[in-house]
């Protein structure tokens, strides 16, 4: 890494890129429609050799103009110091993409091997080959009065995920939290479960994600009645809760369910990683964007529950979250949130089978066009140059 003391970052662009889902996503147990587009935050960075790189970012242009004409070293540095667990500016790791991507790409070499050679962690001999599920099985059926109806139409979008190659998938669940009255809710929650199920046949894995639209009591009664369901995980059924973590635990224990407790995406709770060191969960989910790609290497390393980083509404963070695989090759799905974007090139990236495989191409394989980005620059975002 000595010579990255000897280039500078020369110039930071910043931009929102607008991608566009196959269809609309519904609503969740919290929130209304998430509509068909997704416009996540993305940085380039160019150095003084000519090298760039590019990926998602929380950047603001302070810290922006802070950064230009650092070295790479100096900008590197907090992304080791995260992924060792030693801390970490958390300012300078908000380019942490763009900068992994630009380490790579000088390297000629993927992300995941940089990743395992600064780390001096094994490396995997072949490209990763990560499960993935389909996300996209919203509350898209508020308008339809019959439960039959609505399952049906969920079904009917679980059918389509598996001829684009899924094998597993999960659902939102909760309709009774807010967006219908608590009993009907339930009733088509239970609904669209065994809809999908029947759909997709016995094999494919399948998630439940309540976004703490459930209490405890609400939980287990679902739970039950989908008990021949054979449901993967179980996500955010409640607001974190160590005490009623306990009690669904026993419970399932009781009941000899063998069902996942997974949860620790958006703002988590602080005792989140306690709990997954208790074992009061077993799939923990903390996002990719924050805390991040650098601390990510390190917890996915040493918390004791299933490593699964959320993602949704990025688009790119379906990619990116795989580079994680080797050197974390715990790591138990990728989520799925699939989108399309004008100005960046992911055709490297296939589901197949329900797997991604990496591509071998350097940095996270995406490629990004110049002249597009540069237009999203002008039009939404900004530019610091040394």
């Amino acid at each position: 890494m000595e010579s990255l003391s000897r280039v500078r970052i020369e110039r930071i662009e910043v931009a929102r890129l607008e991608g566009e889902r196959p269809r609309a996503a519904g609503s969740n147990a919290r929130l209304g429609d998430h509509g068909r587009t997704v416009r996540p935050q993305v940085a380039r960075v160019l150095a003084s050799d000519g090298s760039s790189g590019f990926g998602l970012t929380r950047i603001d242009e302070e810290t922006a103009r802070d950064l230009v004409g650092a070295t790479l070293a100096f900008a590197f540095d907090p992304l080791l110091s995260a992924a060792t667990g030693s801390g970490g500016d958390g300012r300078r790791l908000s380019l942490e993409y763009a900068l992994w991507d630009l380490i790579a790409r000088r390297r000629g070499q993927p992300v995941y091997l940089t990743a395992c050679e600064v780390l001096g962690l094994p490396a995997p001999r072949t490209p990763p080959s990560i499960p993935c599920y389909d996300t996209t099985l919203y509350f898209d059926d508020l308008d339809l009065e019959s439960d039959a109806a609505g399952a049906e139409l969920i079904a009917a979008e679980a059918r389509a995920g598996y001829e684009r190659g899924h094998r597993a998938f999960k659902i939102k669940v909760g309709r009774g939290a807010r967006h219908m009255e608590p009993e009907r809710g339930t009733s088509r929650d239970v609904a669209v479960v065994r809809a999908v199920r029947e759909a997709v046949g016995p094999g494919p894995e399948i998630m439940i994600d309540a976004n703490n639209g459930y209490t405890l009591n609400l939980t287990r009664r679902v739970l039950d009645q989908l008990a021949d369901c054979r449901l993967h995980w179980i996500e955010e059924p409640f607001h974190e809760d160590p005490v009623l973590y306990a009690d669904l635990r026993e419970w399932l224990e009781r009941r000899s369910l063998r069902i996942l407790l997974a949860d620790g995406e958006g703002y988590a709770s602080p005792a989140l990683e306690e709990c997954a060191e208790r074992g009061l969960i077993d799939v923990l989910q903390r996002d990719i964007v924050s805390p991040g790609f650098s601390r990510w290497l390190h917890l996915g390393r040493h918390t004791p529950a299933i490593p699964a980083p959320h993602h949704y509404g990025t688009g790119l963070g379906n990619m990116v979250s795989g580079h994680l695989a080797g050197a974390v090759p715990r790591l138990a799905f990728l989520e799925w949130d699939e989108a399309a974007f004008a100005a960046v090139d992911a055709s490297a990236y296939r589901v197949e089978e329900g797997r991604v495989t990496l591509p071998h191409g350097p940095g996270f394989g995406l490629g990004l066009d110049a002249e597009r980005f540069a237009r999203s620059v002008r039009e939404s975002g900004f530019s610091v140059s040394a």
